[in-house]
C-alpha cells in the first residue's frame, strides 16, 4: 500500500496518512489505548478546544472526527487503487499534537480488497462507540449518523479531485437498503453533479459556541 498511500497524501492533507516501520515522531499509540485508558482524556481534550467541556457533544465530535479521517484514508485509497489498508484498532496507531487536528500512522500498512472497507472501519468504530456510549451516553443513531456524515464528506471531497468510481459505488452500497449505515439518511449521488446527503440525527454541533448547524443536519429541515 506504500505508493497507494503516498499519492492519497495529494488529495489533500486530511487524506494523508504517516506509514513505515518507523513513527514519524514520538507519542504514538494504538488506537486501542486511545479507546480505552486515554478515552476520557482525549474527549476532555476535544471539549476544551470546542469549547464545550467534556460531555456528550465532546464525545460526539471526537467520534465523528476519527470516522472522517478513517473513512478519508479508506476511500481514497478505494478510489486511487482499488484497494484499502487495514484499519483495525490495534493497526492504526494516533496522537494528538498540542495544536492541530489527530495525527495518524500505519505502521503495516496491508491491503485489503475494497468490499472489505465498510467491515474494516465500523469493526474499529465499534469499540470507541462502546466506550463513548457507557461513559457519555450518547445515542447510538447519534453515532451511526456521524459515522455516515463522515463517510459522505470524505466522498464529497474525493470526486471533486480523483477520477473513478469505486469510492463512490462503495458509499452508495453502505448507505443503501439493506447497507451497514442503511437508515441514517437520504443519500444522492449524480455523475458530474457530485453528492447530496440529508442525515436522521444530529451531531450535536449545534451546542458548541457559535456552532450552527451542518451543511446535512436534520435541524435545518425541521426548522423550515
Amino acid at each position: 500500500m506504500d505508493d497507494v498511500l503516498r499519492r492519497l497524501a495529494a488529495v489533500g492533507p486530511f487524506f494523508a496518512v504517516s506509514y513505515g516501520p518507523e513513527p514519524p515522531g514520538p507519542g504514538f499509540r494504538p488506537l486501542t489505548a486511545l479507546y480505552g485508558e486515554q478515552l476520557g482524556p482525549y474527549v476532555a481534550e476535544v471539549g476544551r478546544r470546542i469549547g464545550s467541556g467534556p460531555g456528550r457533544v465532546a464525545a460526539s465530535t471526537a467520534q465523528f472526527g476519527i470516522a472522517s479521517r478513517l473513512w478519508s484514508i479508506g476511500l481514497g485509497c478505494a478510489a486511487l487503487d482499488g484497494r484499502v489498508p487495514a484499519l483495525a484498532p490495534d493497526r492504526v496507531w494516533w496522537r494528538l499534537p498540542e495544536e492541530g487536528s489527530l495525527q495518524l500512522w500505519l505502521p503495516e500498512p496491508a491491503a485489503r480488497e475494497v468490499d472489505r472497507l465498510g467491515e474494516s472501519v465500523l469493526g474499529n468504530l465499534a469499540v470507541l462507540e462502546a466506550g463513548l456510549r457507557q461513559r457519555y451516553g450518547v445515542s447510538p443513531t447519534v453515532l451511526r449518523g456521524n459515522t455516515a456524515s463522515g463517510l459522505v464528506g470524505a466522498l464529497r471531497v474525493l470526486i471533486d479531485r480523483v477520477p473513478g468510481g469505486a469510492a463512490a459505488e462503495t458509499v452508495r452500497v453502505l448507505l443503501a437498503e439493506g447497507g451497514a449505515l442503511a437508515g441514517t439518511g437520504t443519500f444522492l449521488h449524480e455523475e458530474g453533479l457530485g453528492v447530496a446527503f440529508v442525515r436522521r440525527s444530529c451531531c450535536l454541533y449545534y451546542r458548541v459556541p457559535g456552532g450552527g448547524l451542518c451543511g446535512d443536519c436534520v435541524l435545518r429541515t425541521r426548522r423550515r
